[in-house]
């Protein structure tokens, strides 16, 4: 008879295996990452994409386009939409807080968005919760400290074992509370 725990430790092994060598997600995307913002976003959301140019990344731009105010959940949403559909490995979104954008985001099955606001948030967030979105606030964060968080995230591989097994777990959840589309 198959226990739970049989189950958590076959998942766990699954996704140690799909990670890879790298220790990262291997699907979709190439190196493309995938950054929006809201008007409160939008300058610092311009120099980061400046800066993920300059490392090499492909970078997709789902806007805003300027400064004037707009909604938030647009721009979330759709950076969500590409990195749970694979067109980017990873997403960036930015608002004021960072908030409102990380609950969007995380609305998207198979994304994990985090907030960060420092070094060691970023580190965990990848390492122990898989994160494919990082969220920012831009009335929060400066752009040098910006810069540092998304390099920090950006090199933090995911973590196997304990991680990814508990990682599983959130994707177990999430899959309770899909629903089936009805077709219209």
């Amino acid at each position: 008879m198959t226990t739970e725990d049989d189950v958590r430790s076959l998942v766990s092994r699954v996704v140690d295996a799909a990670l890879g060598a790298k220790g990262d997600n291997p699907s979709g995307g190439g190196e493309a990452i995938a950054i929006g913002a809201d008007h409160g976003g939008f300058r610092l959301k311009q120099l980061l994409i400046e800066h993920l140019q300059q490392q090499g990344l492909a970078v997709h731009d789902c806007g805003c386009s300027g400064p004037n105010s707009v909604d938030y959940p647009d721009f979330a949403h759709e950076v969500a939409r590409l990195v749970a559909g694979g067109s980017c490995r990873w997403g960036i979104v930015i608002d004021g807080a960072g908030i409102g954008s990380c609950m969007v985001a995380n609305k998207v099955p198979g994304v994990r968005a985090a907030l960060c606001h420092d070094l060691s948030t970023a580190r965990n967030s990848r390492d122990h919760n898989h994160a494919n979105v990082l969220t920012l606030g831009a009335g929060l964060v400066g752009d040098s400290l910006a810069r540092q968080i998304v390099d920090e995230w950006l090199q933090t591989p995911w973590g196997p074992g304990r991680h990814a097994r508990r990682v599983g777990l959130i994707t177990d959840i999430e899959q309770r509370y899909l629903r089936p589309r009805d077709g219209s």
